[in-house]
């Protein structure tokens, strides 16, 4: 049986920036609420209700919120999102050798699935609204021995699983910072990973 690699899906396997800035400014507008959809585009990663919370949105309102952004989510944001270079390679890389993709973030699961219909990315399971070292329970249930992620909570996740931290430097943080956290590789981008992983589990060169 192969491996089963789990990926993470904002700034790992696609970039959504440009639709998030919009929708938490449309948000903000709607709200009447001061958000920086340019600042949280910037940072993506942590949970929404965390970032609402940075912004100083109103406890009460935040599940409203919550609910709101996500209800204009496909129409704002997975319209312009891409998917980063070596995304689709990398899925397939670890299909072809027999393994499993799944997709690991702390989006809501819903979403994450039209982005990846959209952009014709294949993955067997999606698992959503995990963050940080929670990614471990989905990791350790689909007993992944590898995870992909670009943030530092991406790599306290897999290393809460017990597998390899494998990052690449195209979301905030800097690839030392990656490293300082326990990544076993980063990469500039995932078009770098069929190789590696080949090397690593097939015992040859991509």
């Amino acid at each position: 049986m192969g491996v089963t690699v789990g990926f993470d899906l904002d700034m790992t396997l696609i970039d959504p920036r440009p639709g998030m800035a919009a929708a938490m400014d449309a948000l903000g507008a709607e709200a009447g609420l001061p958000f920086d959809g340019a600042q949280f585009a910037a940072n993506l990663g942590p949970p929404l209700d965390d970032t609402l919370r940075g912004f100083d949105a109103p406890e009460e309102r935040i599940p409203w919120l919550i609910d709101r952004f996500r209800a204009t989510y496909p129409e704002i944001v997975v319209p312009v999102t891409i998917a980063l270079p070596g995304a689709a390679e990398a899925l397939h890389a670890v299909r072809e050798a027999g393994g499993r993709a799944i997709v690991v973030t702390g989006k809501y699961a819903p979403n994450a699935r039209l982005h990846l219909d959209a952009l014709n990315l294949a993955a067997d399971e999606v698992i959503g609204e995990l963050w940080s070292t929670a990614k471990a329970e989905a990791l350790l249930k689909h007993q992944a021995k590898v995870y992909v992620g670009d943030h530092v909570g991406d790599i306290r996740g897999a290393r809460a699983a017990g597998a390899i931290a494998v990052s690449v430097a195209t979301g905030p943080c800097a690839r030392a910072e990656l490293a300082a956290e326990g990544a076993e590789v980063v990469f500039d981008s995932l078009a770098e990973f069929p190789e590696w992983f080949a090397a690593r589990f097939t015992g040859r060169a991509a």
